[in-house]
Parts: C-alpha cells; sequence; structure tokens
C-alpha cells in the first residue's frame, strides 16, 4: 500500500501595521516615496518584510510631542486600533524605540504585539547569523536590549511593585532572571573577546599589505561590488542585511601585486547602539583600513540621508580619520543627466555599476594608486605593498 505523505506548509507571515512619525519640514517627513509614505517608513516595511512580516497598513503621527505613556496621542491610538482591526494585524511596528512601559501600555490598550525598530532589526540579524562569531554578536546585542525591560515580563506575577508583606513570585523570578542574562552577557564577551583576539592575529599578519575596506548603507551593492572587484562569490541578495560578516579577498594588479580588499556590514538608520558595540570585531575591520570605500546607492532617492547615517556611525568608530572615497554604485539606473550631477556635487567621487561592469577598472586604478601612495609612505615603516608570488 502506497502510503502518502503530507506536504509542509510554509508559515504564515504575520500582518503588521507601520506607526512613524513626521519628521520637521513635511507633513509625511522629507521627500515621501511613490506611495506617498514617507521615507522612514518606507525602510521600515522593507525591513518589517525582511523579518518575514507582510504590512497590512501604516499610521503616522503628524504632530504634537511624544507621549510618555504610549508615545502617540489618544486619537492616533484609536486610529491605530481601527486600522489594525481592519487590517487583521499581529502585530504593531513602531519606527522609534520605545521604552518597557510604553510598550506595556500599548500592547495592552491595542490587544496585539508591540515591536520597536530595534526589536524588529535585532530579529532580523538573529535571523541571517550563519557563522558563531555573527551569533554571538547578535545574541549579546539582544540580551543587552532584553536585560532593562525584563520587568514587564513578570508584571503578570507581581501583586504590587513592591515593600513589606507584598513581594511574590515575580520579583524573584525577576532578579533569577536578571542574574542569569548577566551571567550570559559575561559568557558571550569572552566568547567573543576570544574571537576579537583571533582576529587581531589574523589582521597582524595582513599589515604588510594595503587594505581597504567597503562601507555603506545596507543593500547599496556592497557585495555585488566586492565580487566584481576581486571575483569572489560571497553571498549577495536584494535584501537588507544579506552580510554580517565581514569578509576578506585578494585584489591583485596588473604588476601582480597584493592588496587586500573587506566587505563589512551594512549600515542604516537608527541602528542600534547594542549592534554597534556586539559587531565591534567585525567592524574593525574598517577602522583599521588603510583606504574606506563609502559605497552609495546613486539610484536611492534618499541616498544623502544614508550618507549620513553611515558617516554618523563611522565618527562614532573612527579614532582618527581615514582616507574615505564616495563609490556612487547603480548607475546602470540612473540617466546620463543624473550622473553628470553627481559627479558635479560630489568632485573626486567614483560612479560604478558592479552589475554591469562600468567604472570597475577606474576604481581598481584609484585603488592601485593609493596602495603605490602608501607604499612609498611605509618605506620607513611598515613593509611597502607585498607581490603575488607566482
Amino acid at each position: 500500500m502506497k502510503r502518502s505523505y503530507e506536504v509542509p506548509r510554509p508559515p504564515l507571515r504575520e500582518r503588521a501595521v507601520l506607526v512613524g512619525k513626521a519628521e520637521r519640514g513635511g507633513r509625511g517627513g522629507a521627500a515621501p516615496g511613490a506611495d506617498g509614505l514617507p521615507a522612514s517608513l518606507e525602510e521600515l516595511g522593507r525591513l518589517a518584510e525582511t523579518a518575514g512580516a507582510t504590512v497590512g497598513g501604516s499610521v503616522i503621527q503628524r504632530r504634537g510631542p511624544v507621549r510618555p505613556a504610549t508615545f502617540v496621542g489618544r486619537g492616533k491610538l484609536e486610529e491605530l486600533k481601527r486600522v489594525a482591526g481592519e487590517a487583521d494585524a499581529d502585530m504593531v511596528i513602531f519606527d522609534d524605540d520605545l521604552s518597557p512601559a510604553q510598550v506595556r501600555n500599548l500592547e495592552k490598550a491595542i490587544g496585539l504585539k508591540v515591536v520597536d525598530r530595534s526589536e524588529l532589526i535585532l530579529d532580523i540579524f538573529a535571523r541571517r547569523a550563519r557563522t558563531r562569531e555573527s551569533r554571538l554578536q547578535v545574541e549579546l546585542a539582544q540580551l543587552q536590549y532584553m536585560l532593562p525591560r525584563l520587568t514587564g515580563l513578570w508584571k503578570h506575577l507581581e501583586r504590587q511593585a513592591g515593600g513589606i508583606g507584598t513581594r511574590g513570585p515575580g520579583e524573584t523570578q525577576l532578579e533569577v532572571d536578571r542574574r542569569r542574562v548577566r551571567e550570559r552577557i559575561a559568557v558571550l564577551r569572552n566568547h567573543l573577546g576570544g574571537v576579537e583576539r583571533e582576529r587581531e592575529t589574523q589582521r597582524a599578519r595582513r599589515r604588510e599589505a594595503f587594505r581597504t575596506a567597503l562601507v555603506g548603507y545596507t543593500n547599496a551593492g556592497k557585495s555585488t561590488l566586492f565580487n566584481a572587484l576581486t571575483r569572489s562569490k560571497v553571498l549577495v541578495e536584494n535584501r537588507l542585511f544579506a552580510t554580517l560578516d565581514a569578509t576578506t579577498r585578494q585584489l591583485v594588479s596588473p604588476e601582480r601585486r597584493l592588496a587586500l580588499v573587506t566587505d563589512t556590514v551594512g549600515f542604516i538608520r537608527k541602528l542600534p547602539h547594542h549592534l554597534v558595540a556586539s559587531f565591534h570585531s567585525t567592524l574593525v575591520e574598517a577602522i583599521e583600513a588603510d583606504l574606506v570605500l563609502h559605497v552609495v546607492d546613486g539610484s536611492d532617492p534618499q541616498f544623502r540621508r544614508q550618507m549620513a547615517a553611515v558617516e554618523e556611525v563611522l565618527e562614532g568608530l573612527l579614532e582618527t580619520p581615514r582616507p574615505t572615497v564616495l563609490v556612487f554604485n547603480k548607475t546602470d539606473r540612473l540617466a546620463d543627466d543624473a550622473c553628470a550631477a553627481l559627479r558635479i556635487e560630489f568632485p573626486g567621487a567614483l560612479l560604478v555599476s558592479a552589475r554591469r561592469g562600468d567604472g570597475l577598472d577606474a576604481l581598481r586604478s584609484f585603488v592601485w594608486e593609493e596602495a603605490a601612495r602608501y607604499a612609498r609612505v611605509s618605506r620607513n615603516g611598515r613593509a611597502a605593498t607585498p607581490e603575488v608570488r607566482a
């Protein structure tokens, strides 16, 4: 008798409603997208889809101060409940970070799960982490995010805030969980310290070579450019945060001289500071590079805002300024006059199309010119850029 097997169904995607606040200078934020939403909410929608959710609607707080209790005002809260009900939503995602009390009050008022921007980004990183190092880094960032929010998880067991005769199991369990989280954070930091020492050993062996780091906003095409320059085959996806681990490959000149190119994790607006701290061992590849190539998606209408977000993170990372050059990618999506405008506005920038190969020869030549200058300067110190052995 032939046995039949049930075909497994794909997991259902959660439906989400997005919530953001308007920025100064516009009704719905600067430079709204094609659907009229603020650019920040468009990006939040892409983050939600990357995390596996389907966007069913959005609500924008256009004016007024942030409410300490619920972030949005009473009227906007009623609108949010209505939109979530019409969209049959499972969750609400806010474009800003929320306090534990705000999350608790919102979930009580709306009756749905509430997630803020940092928690959403941390979830995406957890989904996409593949190597041991990136998993350790993401877990550390998640625990650091969770620690001050543990109180809200045990409200259902607390009888009162505390005091004589009112210290119930909730308070005891809360302290137990806090201790366990702190212990796990200490273990993760110890493990990452070992990884950092391994990376430092690798970097020490590479210091004789000229090092170039590709940095930029997430999904700017860094990995595609990295593959095109070094003839590698690292993962390339049209998704946010496709790359979480630093990858280094050799770049060989026609004269058989060697340089190193590193692909790094992408940045994003309002990047959680826990992630920046946890990924320090990965981002140090950019910190210690001899040349930083800031890759920008020139076809994105919001590329100036993205550049500012990357520069803000780099300023916090770089103790001393590094030679940095703008590389506008995806020029195959731009008209000739748009490319000409970029050259005028950003003199010295390089324009390339990693997908089509435009401008790559000029970029390679520029890297080798910088490598030759580095070699001349370092003759009295570190060794010059080494040659590749046949």
